[in-house]
């Protein structure tokens, strides 16, 4: 399933995340937060970071493809959001063995994360990169 790069956020930083919003995958990925506030990881999904193509592979007929090119990338370290690069969110994604994938059900104006890992309704956890 193709997203719309408008509903994805690339943020950089030691655990890159993938934001989704209104994504096919919601009800697929595992609720959270998790106990003990820890990213669970995503058994049986796996993420290959491109420049051009994000794809995000789960289990059984589950998974989607976002045009990365186009999608918006912050560099989320320190708090910041400025715009960042694609290139350099990839890389940070293979230094990390993968990303932080959260989909929710729509993306904030304000990234507050204990907003959005509390909120309930939002999934995901760490999705491991292909080697």
């Amino acid at each position: 399933m193709l997203l719309n790069p408008e509903k994805a956020l690339f943020i950089r930083g030691n655990a890159p995340v993938l934001l989704l919003a209104d994504a096919p995958v919601h009800k697929v990925l595992p609720v959270l937060p998790a106990p003990g506030g820890a990213v669970p990881r995503c058994e049986g999904w796996s993420i290959v970071p491109r420049l051009t193509l994000c794809v995000v592979d789960g289990p059984g007929e589950a998974g989607l493809i976002v045009p990365a090119l186009t999608a918006p990338v912050i560099d989320g370290d320190g708090g910041s959001t400025e715009p960042g690069r694609m290139a350099d969110w990839c890389a940070d994604a293979e230094q990390a063995g993968g990303a932080i994938v959260l989909s929710v059900d729509q993306l904030p104006e304000v990234l507050d994360w204990t907003r959005l890992l509390s909120s309930g309704t939002a999934r995901g956890g760490f999705v491991p990169s292909l080697a």
